[in-house]
């Protein structure tokens, strides 16, 4: 019996790739015959392509979101000829380039063209009895360890994704020493640290939460769950009293909730997303959960809803009774951080080119915010203390190369607070993340999503002081000739700063089958500190220190 057959026989049961649970559910338009015909294997490959690559950004139902819709209307308005030029050379606004860079060869861009001529597959539901069914405590709680058996400086430990593995390599912020990878879910999106900083939960894009403790003598993952079939979001709760109580994780499909035991990832409550948009109160069929964060300031995860618009402060106090605020903010909420104070939550809703603030200490909206740029996409944000606004934050823009400048600081800086503030120009289009630190004079803007080689192969450091400026001038930093890695189109991508702050690293992110690298920089000098490339390091993007992760610095 196939693979694929057998999922089907599961009746949706299994912890399967979701790729495999696709496949063989597309629905053919009534002019069927001017369309491609794939057979069973080309669509599971293509089902497979588009969930690793393409669903974050089109939806799974591809009715978009940061990306474009690729509804069928759409596609074949445009033909597959415009399609597979498109996917081949990307666009400056934010498309990558998967032809070009060798990423995706002209045989699978081919087929994503037809496949896109076709109706999107119906995915399959997953509620608590496949939630239960996928949970496992490998190590209880009463078998680990009491004390740190190991000697590692877990503050300064980074937490890589190797997102082509499905894997995370563990490196040591000191000596640069891979101290271990472990196995994990597909495509790791992010990693989040317990209060406590004892546990690591790692999320993979295919749903599934690793649970892993650091204080192992060798760290190993103690407990899994799968929460969805699609997933980007993991975090767990941080108000005083609650530390390490529990972890919430947050699905693309179903667009959903889990809220789990911080202990063993035993799965406590599942919330469904689906409702109506906050401005129009219109059903939408898939408002998947972006970002989560937790609260300092009360017992509550904010949970960005992207497609309804909705930010949600959900009471973790008591979860028999779960009791919810429902803000009204803006539609595509994708990803944000918080405020040098960690009392304001500034979020981008990036189709819509703003950005959203909430205030966690009274759980209300502050301001929604125009950043005069094409989708805000921060990460976390930056964190700076500007020569002429003071305590700011700052995001980047996938659709074009501003840098957006909003005051924090309603008590010393009442006139900049909640307010664009500045905007100035980066080197090019296709930023992801903007990184600073509180021990750092720079701020560092990278682009990998740029088509050009050159851009994506660099970051773009400003110095704070220079902001004073109304154009500011920045340092490029040659972050792939450092790494000397002349194969493919290496993508620089995510600064992540050390404990001290004193050195910033980057991903240097190339195809599966070619060389990657990990980039250190001295942050007071800009120049090149340590390159770490080691076979293991495939496919490497995001990295998360411990302790900035664990206290919200950045």
């Amino acid at each position: 019996m196939s693979k694929i057959h057998k999922f089907r026989k599961a009746a949706l049961r299994t912890s399967a790739a979701f790729a495999i649970g696709l496949a063989g559910t597309h629905a053919m338009a009534q002019d069927a015959a001017a369309l491609p015909e794939l057979s069973a294997a080309q669509l599971e490959q293509a089902d497979g392509i588009y969930f690793e690559r393409c669903a974050g950004c089109h939806g799974v139902l591809r009715k978009g979101a940061t990306g474009k819709p690729l509804t069928t209307d759409i596609t074949r308005e445009n033909g597959a000829e415009y399609l597979r030029d498109f996917i081949t050379y990307g666009s400056p606004a934010g498309m990558p380039n998967w032809g070009t860079s060798n990423e995706l060869t002209e045989e699978e861009i081919a087929l994503m063209a037809d496949y896109l001529l076709l109706e999107p597959a119906a995915p399959p539901e997953f509620g608590m009895p496949q939630i239960l069914d996928s949970w496992k405590v490998h190590i209880a709680p009463a078998d680990r360890p009491t004390k740190k058996m190991n000697d590692w400086d877990i503050d300064n430990l980074f937490s890589v994704t190797l997102r082509d593995t499905g894997e995370v390599a563990l490196i040591d912020g000191a000596s640069y020493e891979i101290k271990k990878v472990l196995k994990t879910g597909y495509a790791v999106h992010i990693s989040r640290i317990s209060a406590s900083g004892r546990y690591l939960f790692v999320i993979g894009r295919d749903a599934k939460v690793n649970m892993i403790d650091l204080w192992m003598e060798s760290p190993e993952t103690v407990a899994e769950v799968k929460i969805g079939s699609e997933a980007r979001s993991v975090e767990t709760s941080k108000m005083h009293g609650y530390e390490d109580k529990y972890a919430i994780a947050g699905a693309y499909w179903p667009p959903q909730y889990v809220i789990m035991d911080g202990d063993t990832l035993e799965p406590k409550k599942v919330v469904s997303t689906r409702g109506m948009t906050y401005d129009t109160q219109e059903y939408h069929p898939e408002p998947r959960v972006a970002a989560i964060l937790a609260s300092h300031f009360r017992p509550e995860f904010i949970v960005n809803v992207k497609e309804t618009g909705n930010i949600l402060l959900v009471d973790y106090s008591d979860i028999e009774s779960l009791k919810t605020t429902v803000i009204p903010a803006e539609r595509f909420l994708h990803d944000g951080g918080l405020d040098s104070t960690q009392r304001y939550f500034l979020t981008a809703a990036n189709a819509r080119d703003k950005v959203v603030v909430i205030d966690t200490k009274e759980g209300k909206k502050v301001a929604v915010i125009e950043t005069e740029g094409s989708t805000p996409h921060p990460g976390r944000g930056a964190n700076l203390n500007h020569p002429t606004y003071g305590p700011v934050w700052v995001t980047s823009h996938l659709g074009d190369d501003t840098v957006a400048v909003i005051g924090t600081d309603p008590v010393g800086h009442p006139d900049n607070a909640w307010k664009l503030v500045q905007s100035f120009d980066s080197m090019g289009g296709g930023s992801l993340f903007v990184k600073s630190h509180p021990n750092s004079v720079n701020l560092y803007v990278d682009a990998p999503l740029n088509p050009d080689a050159e851009i994506s192969g660099a970051v773009a450091v400003f110095k704070v002081a220079d902001l004073a400026m109304e154009e500011p001038e920045y340092v490029e930093l040659p972050i792939v000739k450092w790494a000397d890695i002349a194969e493919g189109q290496p993508r620089v991508v995510q600064g992540e700063f050390n404990k001290a702050g004193d050195e910033v690293w980057f991903s240097v992110w190339n195809a599966k089958n070619l060389v990657s690298a990990i980039v250190v920089v001295d942050d007071k000098t800009l120049k090149l500190k340590h390159v770490i490339k080691d076979p293991r390091l495939i496919t490497p993007t995001g990295k998360f220190n411990v302790y900035n992760t664990r206290a919200d610095v950045y």
